[in-house]
């Protein structure tokens, strides 16, 4: 017995390891969830909530006001900072130092976004440059980034010309995405308005970093209305979701080229209402793709991936649980998903089913006034 015993206690400290070792490659459990809003209602700028990967939950961490309209914002790569942008008329960008431990943003500075009612921002792994949407002009900005976070004045505006065959909405270019391609070499941005994809080459050495591809845009299916794109883990494909055809484009990708394969739609059979599609997200595994539509549907839709084609199957639609599903985004665990209903001043949690890819309302509400953008961020 006593040797038993013995061994027991030298094998402890082994196995003690061996349990901690195990934790740390399942990553922390915690994270923070970065709101932005539009401050148009009772929000009055970006707010930051604790997300336990545990059970789902949401608790309050912080926030900070006086920004107007941070509809859509961007962490760098280290999680030390938060720009977002201010879509206003005169639309400017914002940067701000980010504590992930507390949830603490303080304003570094602002410039102006070279357009107007900026919708979307992304920023290169190494912090050298964001880059910038302007929904109503029309226009892509480049702007540069200091080490302290802060944002220079533009180095760099691309407007595209044309116009599609819904006039009310399509009148004009309206860029709505300006997104990397995972390597970075290239720079991709949808055009509402245009319904086109275009792609310029990314050379951050350069002064103007940004050049025309070959070839320089994709056009999808007139009156589709290009939105969001998402690539996919293995980088051989994207997927487009469009505001006005309601639909998922799945494209193969290679090297700055697009090829349209499939075209699935977000509706239900039959549907003649009004519809938008808004965003679009695949699983932590890529296994399952997501989209949400708003208007009078109010639904995330799942899809199932091919992972030798990348083409899509329908899995399931779900309601959102309020008005206008603007954004979601899945917890880096891939077990929840949060949706932002924009009308409607609510947050929903729900589970996901990681075998099946369907999700399930949890039960959690979070009030909260017009949320439109979701990030997830390790609380380190």
């Amino acid at each position: 017995m006593k040797k038993i015993v013995l061994i027991i206690v030298l094998l402890l400290p082994l196995f003690t390891y061996a349990q901690n070792k195990q934790n740390k490659k399942k990553g922390p459990s915690t994270y923070d969830l970065v709101i932005g809003t539009y401050t148009t209602g009772s929000s009055k700028g970006i707010a930051v909530y604790r997300f336990y990967a545990e059970n789902g939950r949401l608790a309050y961490l912080s926030q900070i006001d006086g920004v107007d309209n941070p509809s859509y914002l961007t962490l760098s790569k280290n999680n030390k900072f938060i720009y977002a942008v201010n879509e206003v008329d005169k639309g400017e960008v914002s940067s701000f130092s980010f504590e992930p431990k507390t949830g603490k943003m303080v304003l570094i500075n602002k410039q102006p976004s070279e357009g107007a009612n900026p919708c979307y921002i992304a920023v290169d792994k190494a912090q050298k440059n964001i880059f910038v949407a302007n929904y109503s002009s029309g226009t892509v900005a480049v702007l540069p980034l200091a080490k302290d976070g802060s944002i220079g004045k533009a180095s760099q505006t691309l407007h595209d010309n044309g116009h599609g065959p819904n006039k009310e909405r399509q009148e004009a270019a309206h860029a709505h995405m300006s997104i990397l391609s995972p390597d970075e070499k290239y720079l991709l941005y949808n055009d509402l308005g245009t319904d086109k994809v275009n792609i310029l080459r990314y050379k951050p050495s350069k002064d103007k970093p940004l050049e025309p591809a070959t070839p320089p845009f994709v056009s999808v299916k007139p009156g589709e209305g290009p939105r969001h794109l998402e690539f996919s883990l293995d980088k051989k494909h994207a997927y487009l979701v469009t505001e006005m055809g309601s639909n998922v484009i799945v494209f193969d990708y290679d090297n700055g080229k697009l090829t349209q394969k499939q075209s699935i739609t977000l509706l239900p059979d039959g549907f003649k209402g009004q519809t938008a599609g808004a965003a679009i997200h695949l699983s932590p595994d890529g296994r399952f793709l997501y989209a949400s539509n708003r208007l009078e549907t109010n639904e995330i839709i799942a899809y199932a991936v091919n992972q030798q084609t990348g083409e899509l199957t329908f899995v399931q639609r779900q309601s959102s649980f309020g008005k206008n599903p603007r954004d979601f985004a899945i917890d880096p665990t891939g077990k929840f998903m949060v949706v932002a209903n924009q009308n409607s001043d609510s947050i929903y949690v729900f589970r996901i089913d990681t075998a099946t890819g369907r999700i399930t309302p949890t039960g959690f509400k979070l009030e909260i006034g017009n949320p439109v953008c979701l990030k997830f961020a390790p609380a380190l």
